[in-house]
């Protein structure tokens, strides 16, 4: 038994196998086969075989400075057009609402020129009223002797008249024609010749003042009285 256990535990010899190179099995005598040696490949220390490291592209300074240079023009001229155009719609603005004021303007006084006089001033009150008109109010003064009898009127009322305009509107103006008619709220006060003034009557009326071709702006027409047709 302790013969058996020792034969046992005593190591089994490793057969080798046989290894012959690769080729016919029955080589010509003195030919050894070719052998098969790979040789390693050198590495070199450093960067990583196959990764490209391309120079960093300098940007084109000058391109650049160009580039932003016609768009800080352009923003500017851009900035300067719209301040101008601003700049004409308001000075449009100002000539029309200038205008308009002057359209107002002559009706009021027209207006006031027509009912305003006293007994020491009756001529030079008259006159001013027909040199403020044109058109049809103006051909209506100059029929016959209107201008005149208008003065001996107010001579023989012995009295003098106060007009306050108390209110006035543009109410349209034509392109056209180079008119404008303006509402005009006025009360007249008449005093007498003992100095008693007369209740102040109110009179509406519709004014229309034309402009020539130099601006100058005249009582057209009245629409009289209260303004009616």
């Amino acid at each position: 038994m302790v013969e058996e256990q020792a034969s046992a535990d005593k190591p089994k010899p490793v057969r080798r196998r046989a290894s012959r190179a690769a080729g016919p099995a029955g080589g010509e005598p003195g030919h050894t086969p070719n052998a098969m040696v790979s040789a390693p490949v050198p590495v070199s220390a450093g960067k990583p075989m196959g990764a490209v490291v391309l120079p960093r592209r300098q940007p084109n300074r000058g391109r650049v400075l160009l580039v932003s240079a016609v768009a800080a023009v352009l923003a500017a001229a851009a900035l300067v057009s719209v301040v101008l155009v601003l700049l004409t719609q308001y000075r449009h603005a100002e000539a029309t609402t200038a205008r308009q004021q002057r359209f107002v303007d002559t009706a009021e006084q027209t207006v006031l020129n027509m009912f305003s006089y006293n007994q020491n001033t009756i001529d030079e009150s008259v006159n001013r009223f027909v040199d403020g008109t044109s058109g049809p109010l103006r051909d209506m003064l100059s029929q016959g002797k209107n201008v005149d009898n208008l003065k001996a009127i107010f001579r023989d009322t012995q009295a003098s008249s106060e007009a306050v305009v108390s209110g006035a509107a543009l109410e349209k103006v034509d392109e056209i024609g180079g008119n404008a008619a303006v509402l005009v709220a006025v009360r007249v006060t008449v005093t007498d010749i003992d100095g008693v003034n007369k209740p102040s009557q109110a009179y509406r009326m519709r004014v229309i003042v034309h402009e020539d071709d130099n601006g100058h702006m005249t009582g057209y027409d009245l629409k009289y009285p209260e303004g009616g047709n």
